[in-house]
C-alpha cells in the first residue's frame, strides 16, 4: 500500500516539530499517551480534546472540550501532523444504540474529518476484542480476522471498524493508518474508573488486595493478556513518529489465568464452570446490579493470545511492567480508592458510589 510519510518527517527535519492531536485525552489510555507525547522531543504541539472540561494540565498540551459524535472535527484536527483516536465508551451496557453513536458513528466523523484535512496520520484504539475467537495452543499475530464476537457492544463496534477501516485505507492511499490492538490495560490511576465501568459500586474496595483476596476462581479458557498504560502509551508514541502503518498487538508476557493468579496472590484456586458464572452476571446485569454484560465475560473466554513481535521489531517497543507489577499496581490502586483529577478517572468517593447507585449499573455513559 502506498502512502506518505514525509509530513512527519519534513516537521522532525527542519525543527518546527510534530503537532499531535489525540481525541480522548482525559481517560485511562489517553492521559498516559499525552504524558508519553509530552516527552517526546520531536512534539512540539499536542492538543487534547474531551468531552467534559478539567482542570489537568499537562505539559505542552491544548486541551479543548469536543463530543466526538456531535461537534465538528475538521477543525479540531486541522494542522496536525497525526491524530491518535481513543475516545470510547464502555458504558451504558442497557443501551447499545448510545455506545454505537459514540464509538462506531463517532470515530468514522473523526476519521472522515482526517481525511478531509489531509493529515497525514491517523493512529486508532483497536483492541484484541476485535479479533474473532482464537486457538487456545498458540499465539495469532495481525493477520488474524478481525470479526470479533457478535453477543457484546463491545467487540462488535470495534470489529465494524476495523471493517471501515479496510475500505477507508483504498479510499486514501496516502494516508497512514496505525490500528493499535491492545489487550488489557491497567494503571494505578485508573483504578476506580475501571472498578466503576465493569463491577459497579457494590465492590467493597477495602477487601481488594493482593494480600487479602483468600480465593481465585479456576475458570476453564479464561486468559487474558494485560498490559501496563504506561507501556501502551509508549507504543502509541513510537507509531506517531515512526513511519510504519498496518496493526500492531501490544501485550506483556505471561499470559495471566486462574494458575498465575492463585501463585501472585497466595490465594487458593476453586474451579467454577464457565456457565456458572455466565448465569450469575447475566442475572445481576438484568438487575443491575453490576455494569458489566454476560456477553462482554463470553469475548473474554474467547479472545485469542497476541503474538506481539511486530511492535518489539517495527516500533522497537518492550513493555517495561510485568503482568504481575501492572496488577499488584491495580490492584492497591482499587483497594486505596485511587484515580487522577480529569472526569473519567475520579478517585472514589462516598458520593460517587451514591450516583452510581442513583443512575443504575450499565445505564450510565
Amino acid at each position: 500500500m502506498a502512502f506518505s510519510v514525509t509530513g512527519i518527517r519534513a516537521c522532525m527535519s527542519d525543527g518546527r516539530g510534530v503537532k499531535v492531536v489525540v481525541i480522548g485525552a482525559t481517560g485511562n489510555v489517553g492521559t498516559s499517551v499525552i504524558e508519553a507525547l509530552g516527552r517526546e522531543p520531536a512534539v512540539a504541539e499536542i492538543v487534547g480534546v474531551a468531552r467534559r472540561a478539567t482542570d489537568w494540565n499537562p505539559s505542552r498540551t491544548t486541551l479543548i472540550t469536543a463530543d466526538a459524535a456531535r461537534d465538528d472535527k475538521n477543525e479540531v484536527v486541522r494542522g496536525a501532523d497525526a491524530v491518535v483516536h481513543l475516545a470510547w465508551l464502555f458504558q451504558p451496557t442497557h443501551r447499545p444504540e448510545a455506545t454505537w453513536t459514540n464509538n462506531v458513528l463517532g470515530a468514522i466523523r473523526v476519521f472522515e474529518a482526517v481525511a478531509a484535512e489531509k493529515v497525514p496520520a491517523l493512529v486508532y484504539a483497536s483492541s484484541v476484542a476485535a479479533y474473532s475467537p482464537g486457538p487456545s495452543d498458540r499465539t495469532v499475530d495481525e493477520q488474524w480476522p478481525t470479526h470479533g464476537w457478535p453477543r457484546a457492544a463491545y467487540p462488535r463496534e470495534k470489529a465494524y471498524l476495523e471493517s471501515w477501516l479496510d475500505t477507508y485505507e483504498l479510499r486514501n492511499p496516502n494516508l497512514r493508518v496505525v490500528r493499535m490492538r491492545p489487550g488489557f490495560i491497567f494503571k494505578r490511576g485508573s483504578a476506580t474508573a475501571q472498578r466503576r465501568l465493569f463491577l459497579g459500586p457494590l465492590l467493597p474496595r477495602r477487601l481488594v488486595r493482593p494480600d487479602r483476596i483468600p480465593l481465585v476462581p479456576l475458570i476453564a479458557d479464561l486468559r487474558v493478556q494485560v498490559l501496563h498504560t504506561q507501556d501502551a502509551a509508549a507504543a502509541y508514541a513510537a507509531a506517531v513518529l515512526t513511519p510504519v502503518h498496518g496493526a500492531f498487538n501490544l501485550a506483556a508476557e505471561p499470559p495471566v489465568d486462574g494458575e498465575f493468579l492463585t501463585e501472585f496472590l497466595g490465594a487458593r484456586g476453586v474451579r467454577i464452570a464457565p456457565a456458572i458464572v455466565r448465569s450469575a452476571l447475566a442475572v445481576a446485569w438484568h438487575l443491575h446490579a453490576v455494569p458489566a454484560s454476560p456477553g462482554l465475560f463470553e469475548t473474554v473466554l474467547r479472545l485469542p493470545l497476541m503474538d506481539c513481535s511486530r511492535a518489539r521489531s517495527e516500533l522497537n517497543w518492550t513493555p517495561t511492567h510485568s503482568p504481575h507489577r501492572t496488577l499488584d499496581e491495580f490492584l492497591r490502586g482499587v483497594h486505596d480508592g485511587a484515580g487522577l483529577p480529569t472526569p473519567p478517572l475520579l478517585p472514589d468517593t462516598i458520593a460517587g458510589r451514591l450516583r452510581e447507585f442513583a443512575t443504575g449499573s450499565g445505564q450510565r455513559a
